[in-house]
């Protein structure tokens, strides 16, 4: 099996092939990822009687976490979209922000959502806005897609209590209230340079794939299936926000609550899974009086919306097991310990090249504050600092080994070289505003609370 070096060699030639395949020889990304996880498997020397097996349990493990999700996802964002539920939001959102300023509204609406919500069912979940918006402001899609996948993953990947972030406060040991607070304030400009600013940028020199017969028969099938009543925006507001409210009492009830029957109940309803099939069925029944179009053409859309979007997405996972499985990650790890570079540098580094090489925020989080935490005091940093840094690496360069990259891709409707522009690049740029404000916060060492 293959070691060293080679191994990274091994990771950016498989990055290679696949774009090649996708973008020059037209495969489906659900095909080329994964003929090239399997190739690359062999490649690495992996045992050739278990490259399947690993394969298959990247798909399915991957597939645990979002599949149902993306599934009850769809199903969740057609029905707000029938009921008129969405145009209503997006209309609100353009009264509070202005039509310039909505993806600043959507990047910061995303940057609240993903505290609580997990970056998948936010995206999910929120997905549906961004056709709405762009089409009432002519402001391109590609805009509100970077301000919404930056503004979700600067928070899942800075502000406790997502799971993340929680692991480095408690690796570095940091005071948990100073590091959300900390990190909401290392949130914020990231989410508005990464996601609005860029946003705005790209969307200018990218081209949409939307065509002009695209929106007419958009328009076309919206007219055709107009709600036979009109939906209200509290009505709207308060069926997007439901699956939202119920995960967070999950969250709220595993930081406040006692362990016990209650806790139990409330962590059952407020299971992403379980918490969006419920709203699900809310929406069958109390959006029904403002849909004209027949339930089981809703569901047939939607289901073969979702079928591509879970494959490629499942593939994705597939690629990243592979990847995770060739050691490449303990590879870095060994490396990087010998680099003479400012601690807070060090640590951005490090967690930024474990999230584009292993494909995981989380795991890069994890892997991270586990080797670098304890080493807080005698590096001369304050822990909080640290873990905010490791955080800001994790936020960014999100490539095809990240099934995340797939669930921007397929919802947000974008080719693979726009999810590279507007999503990868506009999640790197907001690392760098994070950890820009990470060493702003470093000069008042001694003087604010924790650092």
């Amino acid at each position: 099996m293959l070691t060293g070096n080679m191994l990274i060699l091994i990771f950016l030639l498989s990055l290679g092939a696949l774009f090649f395949l996708i973008l020059k020889l037209k495969l489906e990304p659900f095909l080329a990822l994964i003929g090239v996880a399997l190739a690359t498997a062999l490649v690495i020397g992996i045992p050739v009687a278990e490259v399947p097996g690993i394969v298959a349990g990247g798909f399915g493990a991957t597939l645990t976490g979002v599949g149902i999700l993306i599934g009850l996802g769809v199903v969740f964002g057609q029905f707000l979209a029938a009921s008129g539920a969405i145009e209503r939001i997006a209309q609100a959102v353009l009264r509070v922000f202005g039509v310039q300023k909505s993806p600043a509204g959507l990047a910061l609406t995303g940057t609240a959502v993903s505290i609580p919500v997990f970056f998948d069912a936010a995206f999910v979940i929120l997905s549906g806005l961004i056709k709405s918006l762009s089409k009432k402001t002519g402001i391109s899609i590609v805009s509100f897609v970077t301000a919404l996948g930056v503004g979700l993953i600067v928070s899942h990947s800075m502000i406790a209590p997502t799971p993340g972030p929680l692991v480095v406060a408690e690796n570095t040991g940091s005071d948990l209230g100073l590091f959300i607070l900390y990190g909401i304030i290392c949130a914020i400009p990231a989410t508005l340079v990464g996601g609005y600013l860029y946003g705005m940028f790209i969307g200018k020199h990218v081209k949409s794939d939307v065509t002009t017969d695209e929106t007419e028969e958009a328009a076309a099938t919206a007219e055709a299936a107009a709600p036979r009543k009109q939906i209200s925006t509290g009505l709207s507001f308060a069926m997007l926000a439901l699956p939202i409210v119920l995960i967070l009492i999950n969250t709220v009830s595993n930081l406040f609550i006692a362990e016990g029957s209650l806790s139990t109940a409330l962590g059952f309803i407020g299971d992403k899974n379980v918490a969006l099939f419920i709203s699900v069925i809310v929406a069958i029944v109390v959006l029904q009086p403002y849909i004209s179009a027949p339930k089981q053409e809703l569901y047939t859309e939607a289901i073969n919306s979702a079928g591509l979007i879970i494959l490629v997405t499942g593939a994705g996972g597939a690629f990243g097991a592979v990847i995770n499985q060739s050691g490449i990650g303990d590879h870095l790890i060994a490396t990087m310990q010998s680099w003479s570079i400012p601690v807070l540098l060090l640590a951005f580094i490090f967690s930024q090249i474990l999230r584009a090489s292993l494909g995981s925020a989380t795991v890069a989080l994890v892997t991270t504050s586990s080797i670098m935490g304890p080493l807080a005091v005698d590096l001369g940093v304050a822990p909080v600092l640290l873990g905010l840094a490791i955080c800001a690496g994790a936020t960014g360069l999100s490539l095809p080994n990240d099934s995340g990259f797939w669930v921007v891709n397929k919802f947000g409707k974008l080719t693979i070289p726009q999810t590279l522009k507007a999503w990868t690049v506009g999640g790197f740029l907001a690392g760098l505003t994070a950890l820009t404000m990470v060493y702003i916060l470093s000069l008042f060492s001694g003087v604010l609370p924790g650092l």
